[in-house]
Formats: structure tokens, C-alpha cells, sequence
């Protein structure tokens, strides 16, 4: 069993009445998270039940209450103890949020759900289960969690972690990194053999995330439409979104579009960036940026320069650590992220000195003093003052 990084949350969550609700796009590891608590779990009053399943999607189509609690007590499950029922990919049960509560609130039962729609976990569950639930969103792995599912020292990244450039640490790692840049972190990738094997399995999460994702998700059924707008966003990651632009090209609505992009962020297949500005009215006005939420994906998708991915890696890598947006005046002068308002960073595949100097000047004029580069590769005359990718996260 590999551990993420986000268990330990879990573990902490695991003895609070409180639902515990894991969310994240198919495969990266949602699954095998809730087996993993089930198993920390010290009684056997316990319930995997897995909504992909008809035969399990039949126990919460019941008619009653009463005929579900009898269909669990089938599966034994003893409701005059405490139990845990743990849920997988709860958003395929429509009526499933209602059983919960219903549940939750008369008899002793602690819920782990799982699912892989932002919109339906967040939206629906927060109408319906309002104080009885926390929500944790699980992404591909970071570099930390790659290292360590094919079984190398993670202490050092950890204990670097956002430091300055250090070449010792560089050369150990800079051939792994390269390797997750390529592939992305989706545990299943990462544990392949070999490249071939990687590339299948990306493919696979593609075609699966398109046919059958999207059609138990949405009413749309254009699946070529959808695939077609997939790519062109991979070939045009990093820019500002040109919806207008988007439509045109495929030919069709542009509301439409709009309701793909919405529906390919809900389900973490992508990372849209905000505009970073002081001012609401702007920030309405502004285009936001796109990410992949992997590189994998992205270099199945499309051709992109070397420059993309690196830029799409580190999106993906500060994305889970809060608030992340963008910024760029009228002139086109942009930085690359901003987290939570406070920090401001600059991917650049060979940082320089000047653009170390240039990004202290244009985070001056937003009021950050906390301001780094994220490099890719070490410059020659031993520049050191940037952040390697590696280490990022």
C-alpha cells in the first residue's frame, strides 16, 4: 500500500462523525484511499459498496428507507451499533444524498463517499448535507508521492520543499522529474513498466474520462465536439481563454463551449486560473488561464513546446495549495501565479537573472514582497536564486 500525502487527513478524519468526502477526477486514487481507511477502521461493522456496480446501485433505489436499511443489513451491516458504510463514486445514485442524511442523522453511522464531480459533490451535497460532511480533493501525485510509489527517499524533497536551488539535489532527482513531467501522476502510470504501457493507460484514462465520465455526468453527447475542444485547450495551455475564439473554430455555440469548460473543470480535468487584480469590475473583464491537471494527459493530447509543460506542471503542483491565479496588465507584462494573494512566482525553463529582476519589479507594483523563480534546468555562470521544480509543492 503507497501512502499519499493527504491520508494523514484522512486517518484524522476518520473517528469524526462527520461525512468524509473525497473528490477528484477517475483513477487518481480515490478507491484505494476508502479501501485504505476501511482497513484502519477496527470493527467489522463496515460497508464498501461501489455505485459502478449495479447490484449496488439497487440497495439505494429502494422505495424506502426501511428497504435500504434491510438491503444493508443484508450486507451486515448492524444498525444498533456504530458502523461505517463507505460510498464510491456516490454522484451515479441520484437519490443518494437524501439516504445519507437520512442515515446520518438516526442511527450511528459514520459515511466515507467518494466522486468524481466537483459540481455534484460541492453543489448538491452542500443544499442537502449542509454541516455534516468535509470535503477532500485528491489529485495526481506530486513529485513527493511519485518518488515515493517507485520506492526512492522522499526526505530530502520534503525537507527542500520551496527552498532555493541546490544543484546536490538537482542531479539526484532531475532525471525522476523529467520522467514525471513526461508521464504525469496518475498512480497507475507511474507503477507501469514501461513507456508503452504508461502511454496505453493514458489513453485509456482519456477515452474512459470522454465515453463514459461525461455521459453518466451531463446530457451532452457530443463526444467528438468534447474531445476536439480537449485538444485545442492542451495545445493552447498557459494562454488566456478565447472562448469566441474556441467556438468558432469547432463551429459550434458558444454557450456550449462554455458548458464544456465549465463540465471539464468540475470533473478536475482541467485547472482554470483567475485573473489576480484589487479591483471586481476588472476581474469580471478578465480572460482566466488554463491548465491541464496533468502533464501526462497534456502530451497525449497535443504537440506542445517543452516550455508548456513545464508551466502546466508547476500550475498543477501550486494548484492544490490554495488560491492560485494569474496576473497581466494591458501592456501583456503578466507573472505566472500568484498564491493566496501573497506570493508571487515565474516558471521559467532557464531562469535568468534578469528575470529575476524583472519579476521583483512587477511584484513591487502589486505590493508582494514574497516573490521566487521555479526553474526547470540550472543556467550556466551558477545562478542559483530560483526554486527547481522539483521541489515545488
Amino acid at each position: 500500500m503507497y501512502r499519499r500525502v493527504l491520508y494523514e487527513a484522512l486517518e484524522d478524519h476518520l473517528d469524526r462523525k462527520l461525512i468524509t468526502v473525497v473528490t477528484g477526477m477517475r483513477r487518481v486514487g480515490k478507491t484505494t484511499a476508502v479501501k485504505y481507511l476501511l482497513e484502519k477502521v477496527a470493527h467489522d461493522n463496515k460497508a464498501y459498496i461501489d455505485f459502478e456496480k449495479i447490484e449496488h446501485r439497487h440497495i439505494f433505489m429502494q422505495s424506502s428507507y426501511k428497504e435500504v436499511q434491510i438491503e444493508l443489513e443484508i450486507m451486515g451491516i448492524d444498525f444498533n451499533k456504530p458502523a461505517v458504510i463507505a460510498l464510491d463514486e456516490v454522484q451515479l445514485v441520484g437519490a443518494s444524498t437524501s439516504i445519507i442524511k437520512y442515515f446520518y442523522d438516526h442511527f450511528d453511522i459514520k459515511f466515507i463517499v467518494t466522486g468524481s464531480s466537483s459540481f455534484y459533490l460541492k453543489d448538491q451535497f452542500s443544499e442537502s448535507l449542509a454541516g455534516r460532511k468535509r470535503i477532500f480533493e485528491m489529485f495526481p501525485l506530486n513529485f513527493q508521492e511519485y518518488l515515493h510509489f517507485r520506492e526512492e527517499d522522499t526526505r530530502l524533497i520534503r525537507q527542500f520543499a520551496m527552498s532555493p536551488y541546490r544543484s546536490s539535489l538537482y542531479l539526484k532527482y532531475k532525471e525522476a522529474y523529467e520522467d514525471y513531467l513526461r508521464f504525469g501522476g496518475f498512480p497507475e502510470v507511474v507503477l507501469s513498466d514501461s513507456e508503452e504501457e504508461k502511454e496505453a493507460y493514458l489513453k485509456d484514462v482519456i477515452n474512459a474520462y470522454i465515453e463514459l465520465d461525461i455521459k453518466l455526468l451531463s446530457d451532452f453527447e457530443a463526444s467528438h465536439d468534447l474531445y476536439q475542444l480537449i485538444r485545442l485547450l492542451a495545445g493552447r495551455v498557459g494562454s488566456p481563454l478565447e472562448v469566441s475564439r474556441l467556438a468558432s473554430i469547432l463551429g459550434i455555440n458558444r454557450n456550449k463551449v462554455k458548458s464544456y469548460l465549465e463540465l471539464l473543470q468540475r470533473t478536475y480535468f482541467v485547472i482554470v486560473l483567475p485573473p489576480f487584480t484589487k479591483k471586481l469590475s476588472r476581474e469580471i473583464r478578465l480572460r482566466s488561464k488554463l491548465y491541464l491537471a496533468d502533464t501526462g494527459l497534456l502530451q497525449q493530447l497535443a504537440q506542445t513546446s517543452s516550455g508548456q509543460v513545464f508551466e502546466n506542471a508547476i500550475a498543477a503542483q501550486l494548484f492544490p495549495l490554495g488560491d492560485l491565479r494569474y496576473y497581466q496588465r494591458k501592456s501583456g507584462q503578466e507573472i505566472d501565479f500568484i498564491l493566496n494573494g501573497e506570493q508571487a512566482f515565474e516558471a521559467k525553463e532557464t531562469p535568468t537573472p534578469f528575470d529575476h529582476q524583472r519579476l521583483e519589479k512587477r511584484a513591487r507594483q502589486l505590493e508582494l514582497t514574497d516573490c521566487a523563480l521555479i526553474g526547470r534546468y540550472p543556467p550556466q555562470g551558477g545562478f542559483t536564486d530560483f526554486i527547481w521544480g522539483g521541489v515545488v509543492g
